[in-house]
């Protein structure tokens, strides 16, 4: 009995015993109950269900996927509710559903992902693709096909891909439609796009509410329409575009992946519901050829047999069907996993819905999967193949390698122009193709095949028109008092005339479509306008563009799109200019004193080096010291005449001239043409030298009243707002410029040259003086982005291309030529600045020439002295004279002397031999015979 009673404990020990339902670590349960919640006769819920179906029957026929675990599928229809979803999705939670396979509305996710949280049942969704339900708001949510935020990023490149700027997004009111459409809005941001209107429908929309939306849609700007939302209603939103005329060329529609969708599972769909799709860009989500993708498509006809999609035609497989065989696939291997890893099926009840036992919904029945957290972690690290490709999730539990094809809606079927992947953007090529590659998002690498567009257009769309409904575009142009020929208004009238108006009505006529618009002016018509404020009222809405005499300049950039400057118009400094008579010393005014100083120092350093080189060759560079110094002075100074008549022998000495006559020549030449403007030309002359002097100077500045000038002095500057006077008409200008800062008036103005140029023309009593210190032009105002902007761009080049811009340039702005057009300012004098290359060139040139004559002469020196110094032993300072009067003597002279010490010396040498030889004769010769006898 004690034996009895220890196996009994020891079973519960190691067994689990929870709300009925018990399995233990070394015995798999022989049914895993999983759910799926879907809408039985939707485009998506038909094809879903015979997937879900056969990949439960394909995994229960293999027993090495579970280890002999059979998947209990419990399918629950919708019926398109997300009210019946909710209530058949709490169902399985009463019927130990370690999963759920759906639901298949994102509508119903968003509320079932709460229950999931709290009862920690996963669920895996192949359908329910809103952007923000992958939010780590709901942890146990997975979503098992690809994000809408990956499908909305591929629109966002194609809209950028075309050069489109603005969209129309029709889109159904519901979760969703809203989240998709705002997770656009963001990707096209990113890009500098936007959604300029947004119509959504109701889930329930009927006919005659889509004809409303499409009428107003019809009267807006943007022909670019982006439709997202479901197939039950998506295709009578084309069937009434068709109806409008909305589906001619000129627009472009961009469907979501529903479209695709809807082919796919219906097809062949009658011609004349095809007719309203035509020219169709939507979206399909790719899924990679192979083996296991093949064999299921080719079994599909049996599984489908029995069954019909649209009218007789049998259900067609759709994308989100191999998602959903897929899924099933994946929940199988984590639950083989987790089945492995010793996890146990269990479920306990919530003490939350405790309180709640006994109430007529039975609410605390449901019960929550011990094994919830354990199984989702399972999930998320699946890595498989499946007929869709590689599953594997990424840290932010999407999958990886998102990818869509690019499919253009003909005739009676789709043609793919290409593919879209998160990794390499737009392209011809599959996606996996790449993947081996180093991304490249560039432009240059973004391709597509190129589309038929509505209406069989094979032209891409420019993308926008004008709004049909009757409203002329609104152009503010500012009404000036001063300098008229630019702009003006015409008294009693509407109409405006002048430069800049006549630069605009050309560029609008060059336009390929009409434009109806109004001028507007602004300002009271005695003060001349802000241009920045005008500016301004484009972003505030009041004007739909600003034309006139308007600057270009950072901060109006940052608030409108300006076109191709039409003008250019820098400021610069216009001040009274006095004529200057030559005088007696005219002649010393080409060069600055530095100049004169550095030529000057050079002439005797040459006449020095050809001396020095010249002195052990040429007579005509010897003599006593008195002659040797005013021959270097004279040969220096007649080379800038070149009337020197030395002759230079040496090869150095003619390289060291060469050179020396080159920098010359290009001294004289620039003196000589410097002094005849000085002479002959009229000089005026001003205290102000440009912008710079005026600063330093604490003078008062005339600027022009509403210009810009004001605070680019200012801020920019930094000039003192006391020193700045406001001046209105060109005679103030003149009247302030004659008085001067003494008498009341401005020492100078600064103004746009445009104006100043005008000004001048009449006025010879001024000049600009300085150089224009800002570059900017003239240009047209439109709001940001507006493709108004560009188009008018392209019109004012092609203006400036064939004359006509130059031509209204003549017959506004040219005036009869002053008096003193020929006159100058003050010629800037020759600086060292401009000739200091000629000088370094001719210095090295005399260095390298001393140099070599240096190391001649030492080798010369040793080569006649060194015997001699090595037997007398002379001292340093005595062999440094020796040398010196070496260099001193002429080359032919140590020659000769060279020559004769060596005749000499073997002079000696021979009569040492001779009386060497006599010597040895007498020695040797026998004793006389006298002596012998």
């Amino acid at each position: 009995m004690k034996i009895i009673w220890i196996l009994v404990l020891v079973a519960c020990f190691n067994g689990v015993c929870l709300n009925g339902v018990t399995t233990n670590e070394t015995t798999r349960p022989p049914f895993v109950n999983i759910g799926a919640l879907l809408a039985y006769d939707s485009t998506i819920g038909k094809v879903a269900k015979v997937a879900l179906q056969a990949a439960v029957d394909d995994v229960n026929s293999d027993p090495s996927v579970l280890g002999g675990t059979k998947l209990r599928l419990l399918m629950q229809n919708s019926n398109n509710s997300g009210f019946l979803g909710i209530i058949e999705s709490l169902k399985f939670m009463e019927t130990d559903t370690v999963a759920i396979v759906g639901p298949q509305s994102s509508v119903t996710a968003h509320v079932i992902s709460f229950v999931a949280n709290e009862l920690q049942v996963p669920l895996l969704s192949y359908s329910s693709t809103d952007p923000t339900l992958a939010s780590l708001q709901f942890p146990y949510f997975i979503m098992t096909s690809r994000n809408d935020l990956y499908q909305m990023a591929a629109i966002a490149e194609i809209v950028e891909y075309y050069g489109w700027r603005e969209v129309i997004a029709i889109y159904g009111d519901d979760d969703y439609g809203r989240n998709g459409i705002a997770s656009l809005s963001d990707k096209l941001a990113e890009r500098r796009c936007r959604i300029s209107y947004k119509e959504p429908l109701p889930p329930t929309a009927t006919r005659d509410d889509i004809t409303d939306l499409l009428v107003k849609v019809a009267l807006t700007e943007s022909r670019i329409l982006v439709v997202h939302t479901f197939s039950s209603w998506g295709p009578a939103v084309f069937s009434v575009a068709q109806h409008l005329g909305m589906m001619a060329p000129g627009y472009v529609w961009i469907a979501t992946n529903w479209l695709s969708t809807h082919l796919e599972t219906n097809s062949p769909l009658p011609s004349d519901t095809m007719d309203d799709f035509q020219g169709v860009l939507t979206l399909r989500m790719y899924t990679p050829d192979s083996e296991l993708k093949r064999k299921f498509i080719s079994r599909w006809s049996n599984l489908t047999s029995g069954t019909t999609g649209y009218g007789p035609n049998p259900i067609g497989l759709s994308t989100y069907g191999l998602y959903a065989y897929d899924t099933v696939w994946l929940l199988a291997r984590a639950i083989n996993a987790f089945l492995d890893q010793g996890g146990n099926i269990s479920f306990s009840g919530n003490s939350r819905l405790a309180n709640l036992r006994g109430e007529r919904l039975h609410l605390d029945a449901m019960n929550i999967f011990n094994g919830g957290k354990m199984l989702r972690e399972k999930i998320l690290q699946v890595n498989m193949t499946g007929v869709t490709g590689q599953l594997k999730f990424n840290p932010d539990g999407n999958l990886i390698n998102p990818a869509y094809e690019v499919i253009n809606v003909i005739g009676n079927g789709i043609r793919k122009i290409g593919y879209w992947s998160n990794y390499s953007g737009l392209s011809v090529v599959p996606p996996e193709k790449l993947y081996s590659s180093p991304p490249n998002r560039s432009n240059s690498s973004q391709n597509l095949y190129s589309p038929i567009w509505p209406g069989q257009a094979v032209q891409k769309p420019r993308g926008w028109v004008f709004p049909s409904n009757g409203r002329h575009l609104r152009i503010g142009v500012p009404n000036r008092v001063s300098y008229r020929d630019f702009v003006s208004q015409v008294p009693g009238t509407d109409m405006f005339t002048g430069y800049c108006i006549d630069v605009f009505t050309d560029a609008i006529n060059l336009l390929p479509y009409a434009i109806p618009y109004k001028l507007i002016p602004y300002g009271d018509g005695t003060d001349n306008p802000s241009g920045t404020e005008l500016v301004s009222l484009i972003t505030a809405g009041v004007y739909d563009a600003a034309i006139g005499d308007i600057a270009i300049i950072t901060n109006r950039t940052r608030m409108a799109d300006f076109t191709q400057p039409y003008i250019e118009s820098g400021l610069v400094v216009v001040a009274p200019v006095k004529k200057k008579n030559s005088g007696a010393w005219s002649f010393l005014k080409p060069f600055t004193r530095q100049m004169w100083g550095v030529t000057v120092l050079f002439f005797i350093v040459v006449g020095a080096v050809v001396w020095i080189l010249e002195h052990r060759l040429n007579d005509e560079f010897r003599g006593p010291p008195r002659r040797q110094m005013i021959t270097i002075l004279w040969f220096s100074f007649s080379t800038w005449f070149s009337t020197h008549r030395e002759n230079t022998i040496s090869t150095l000495g003619r390289f060291v001239l060469i050179i020396w006559l080159f920098v010359v020549l290009i001294i004289n030449s620039s003196y000589t043409a410097s002094l005849t403007s000085i002479l002959t030309v009229q000089q005026l002359t001003s205290p102000i030298k440009g912008i710079d002097s005026l600063i330093s100077s604490k003078d008062p500045i005339g600027y022009q009243q509403g210009s810009f000038t004001r605070d680019y002095l200012i801020n920019e500057l930094g000039i003192q707002k006391s020193r700045l006077i406001s001046l209105k008409m060109p005679e103030d200008y003149a009247k302030a410029l004659k008085d001067g800062p003494r008498n009341g008036g401005v020492a100078a103005v600064v103004d746009e040259r445009a104006y100043i140029e005008l000004f001048l023309s009449t006025r010879c009593e001024f000049s600009i003086v300085g150089q224009e210190f800002t570059k900017n032009g003239w240009g047209f105002a439109f709001p940001r982005d507006s493709p108004l902007a560009v188009d008018m761009s392209t019109a004012i080049l092609r203006l400036s291309e064939n004359g006509d811009l130059q031509r209204i340039h003549d017959k506004w702005l040219i005036r009869s030529a002053c008096s003193r057009q020929g006159a100058k300012l003050e010629v800037d004098r020759l600086d060292l600045r401009s000739f200091w290359g000629l000088y370094l060139i001719c210095g090295i040139a005399c260095l390298v020439a001393l140099l070599t004559h240096f190391l001649m002469t030492v080798r010369q020196y040793i080569r006649h002295y060194s015997p001699e110094l090595d037997s007398s032993g002379q001292s340093t300072s005595a062999r440094l004279q020796t040398f010196l009067s070496f260099v001193d003597e002429k080359e032919q002279e140590v020659k000769s002397r060279s020559n004769r010490r060596k005749l000499e010396m073997a002079s000696n040498r021979n009569e040492s031999m001779d009386n060497y030889s006599s010597k040895r004769r007498h020695i040797e010769s026998p004793p006389d015979a006298s002596n012998e006898a």
